[in-house]
């Protein structure tokens, strides 16, 4: 063994070992069925090259993952990518931008075969970055979310909800990108506030207050509060939309805020989701005037002055006209919450727009109830009552995007959503809808790990679609991590110049550095800080590792070494400590609590072992090597799943060392197994 342990040298070595061992394969190795512990990785966008994030969350299902194949458990961990819909579509286009083309140019069918040919060269990047943290994900079994048996279960999904009426065509209002010519989710529609105005005009019998002037020519009505008594005897009256003097119906309505503006609203169904629900109960009309290019419609509802025009710049000229008309009483400042679209932060439209839909009441209620009855539980169980109350508020989910990549709508020229492939992701992965037996014998999966962030855009989705087409929950934990930040807890952004790169921390300090440094010292749903001072800290724990080996497999006894035996108080506290943190490390791992299991193992073996325990067997080395020997071996055990790589090494040199010389002569019941990977966990 080398004086300094240089990771380079050799975890490629060590992952081929276990890729060519098959030992990330569920294998059974009785007849009678063992306890499963079944895993789906969330699946990277195709697109994605390994960020921090994803090494958080890959290091924490790893170490859950080969704690429970030690525990001699029928462990899968299937791996995967999604198609990534809009965000694929936009990296294709970008890439064809820089040779003068673009997808409308090329036309729908030779656009898909360009993006199939980006896919084939560049979409397993981030499989191979996942293998080089330590991955040991059943890599025979990837699945990609555009597969021919996926898209079949897709289409399966699709027609069975529709069959059962759950899912419908109709006008709606959705987010819509311009940029992205799409609709966008709720979800996906990320609000930020800016600096705007609030506009006071005068329609006549009545003043309202908006922060869209542009909008007017699309008004229905003017809805009040029925409780407010300055406006009871002005209902069933009409006021005048300014500069067009069109007359429209004074309604009331509870939707509207008493004590925003002057308590009068101005009902735009086809531009507003709250004047959208207004509307359909009061069966206003829904004209529109914003198309969907972000800019004023050319239609006989918008004076011709404003045709074409940005919202925006509509949005001043209106206002300038008005006040020029005296029709414009006053302005405010004012703090809007403006919706951008997640993918390019485009700001999006509210539109009026013919897409599909998922009726959500039902599908959310068995979501809710699959929790509150314990069939699903949720690590941190704060996050229940958020889990409840989104989907108790829950509105019909818009599954159609207005894009080319990604499964086709039947018969229509839209496809669906990322999210709804993704949502059957734990069970079309094992082949449903047909009844395998990987389906039988792996579903419901065990665990599912991922950030908080993504409860709502993904966890929920599949509980529900889980429940609705297998009857069954889709897994039976679901447990959440925070993000990842700097020292100084911030955002993790290029413009701040605070981005870790996890693959020049693997090529610096190795992967097994890195994994402590996220995992120790994160708590399940919190963020956590991340620093390159504290991978060097545990880079130097990664040595002390490999020097306590390297002093205790070094020895040479001249002697053939005895079963362990207490030879003395030290060798008995020892063996007392190491029984207390096995039990202690056990109780952590099933219960989720990898940080503290980290730091017990780290306790452990640097001040218990190596400067306690190792200083005091010096003086009487060959009485205490058999000692030494087995609590090595159980160390690498406990340490294994947290990291890998190191332990792997230890162990393969410690059995060549076994056969190689007697005189090492390794205690009978140590280093047994051909390799730690598929170790038996310390009982």
């Amino acid at each position: 063994m080398e004086k300094t342990y240089q990771s380079s040298l050799h975890e490629e070595k060590i992952y081929s070992l276990w890729e060519t061992g098959n030992y990330f394969r569920p294998i059974e190795k009785s007849t009678e069925p063992k306890k499963t512990f079944v895993m789906m990785m969330p699946p990277p966008n195709v697109t994605g090259a390994l960020h921090i994030g994803h090494a958080l969350t890959a290091a924490t299902e790893d170490i859950l993952v080969r704690f429970h194949r030690m525990l001699g458990e029928t462990t899968l961990w299937l791996p995967g990518v999604d198609h990534a819909g809009i965000a694929t579509q936009n990296v294709v286009e970008r890439a064809l931008a820089k040779d003068g083309k673009n997808r409308i140019d090329l036309g729908r069918e030779k656009f898909v075969e360009e993006v199939w040919q980006w896919v084939e060269k560049y979409g397993h990047t981030i499989d191979d970055q996942h293998k080089k943290l330590g991955v040991s994900a059943d890599w025979s079994r990837r699945r990609f979310t555009m597969d021919e048996d996926y898209q079949q279960a897709v289409q399966i999904a699709f027609n069975t909800l529709k069959e059962k009426g759950l899912i419908y065509q109709g006008e709606y209002i959705v987010n819509w990108c311009p940029r992205c010519a799409s609709a966008i989710s709720d979800l996906e529609n990320i609000y930020e506030e800016q600096n705007g105005k609030l506009y006071f005009l005068d329609y006549g019998l009545i003043t309202i207050a908006t922060t869209r002037p542009e909008t007017i020519f699309a008004d229905s009505a003017i809805a009040v509060n029925p409780k407010d008594s300055r406006y009871q005897k002005l209902v069933g009256k009409f006021a005048a939309i300014p500069l067009i003097n069109k007359e429209i119906p004074i309604i009331s309505d509870m939707a509207v805020d008493q004590n925003f503006g002057t308590g009068a609203l101005k009902v735009t169904p086809a531009h507003d989701q709250t004047d959208f629900e207004i509307g359909r109960r009061h069966n206003l009309p829904r004209p529109s005037v914003i198309d969907k290019n972000g800019k004023m419609a050319s239609s006989n509802l918008v004076p011709q002055k404003y045709w074409g025009m940005e919202v925006q710049v509509a949005r001043d000229g209106v206002a300038k006209d008005l006040q020029n008309s005296g029709l414009l009483k006053k302005e405010e400042s004012h703090q809007n919450n403006v919706g951008h679209c997640q993918r390019c932060d485009t700001i999006t439209q509210p539109l009026l727009s013919l897409q599909w839909f998922v009726k959500t009441t039902a599908m959310a209620r068995a979501a809710i109830e699959a929790v509150k009855k314990g069939e699903i539980k949720i690590i941190p169980k704060r996050f229940e009552k958020v889990y409840f109350q989104w989907l108790e508020n829950i509105h019909d989910w818009c599954i159609s995007r207005q894009i080319w990549w990604g499964h086709s709508i039947p018969d229509s020229n839209d496809v669906l959503d990322t999210w709804f492939s993704s949502s059957l992701w734990p069970f079309a992965t094992l082949g449903w809808p047909k009844q395998t037996a990987n389906l039988q014998r792996f579903f419901p999966t065990t665990v599912l790990e991922t950030g908080y962030d993504i409860l709502f855009f993904w966890v929920a989705k599949m509980i529900m679609m889980s429940t609705s087409l297998t009857g069954k929950p889709p897994f039976e934990t679901v447990y959440l991590h925070g993000l990842v930040r700097d020292i100084q807890g911030r955002k993790m952004s290029k413009t701040l110049g605070n981005v870790i790169d996890p693959l020049e921390y693997i090529g610096k300090y190795g992967t097994d550095s890195l994994r402590m440094a996220l995992v120790v010292g994160t708590t399940a749903g919190n963020d956590s800080k991340i620093s390159e001072e504290k991978v060097v800290g545990y880079r130097n724990f990664t040595n002390k590792v490999w020097n306590i080996a390297r002093f205790i497999l070094s020895y040479e006894s001249g002697t053939q070494m005895s079963n362990v035996k207490t030879q003395n108080e030290d060798d008995k506290w020892i063996r007392d400590e190491l029984v207390k943190t096995i039990k202690s490390v056990t109780r952590h791992l099933h219960n989720f609590r990898l940080s503290p299991a980290g730091e017990e193992i780290y306790d452990f073996i640097w001040k218990k072992l190596a400067d306690i325990y190792l200083e005091k067997t010096k003086s009487r080395r060959q009485e205490a090597q058999p000692t030494l020997l087995y609590v090595l071996d159980r160390s690498l055990r406990l340490l294994h799943p947290f990291m890998p790589f190191v332990t792997e090494v230890i162990w393969q040199t410690a059995r060549e060392t076994k056969r190689l010389s007697a005189q090492a002569g390794l205690t009978p019941g140590t280093f047994q197994e051909e390799a730690l990977i598929t170790a038996q966990w310390p009982r």
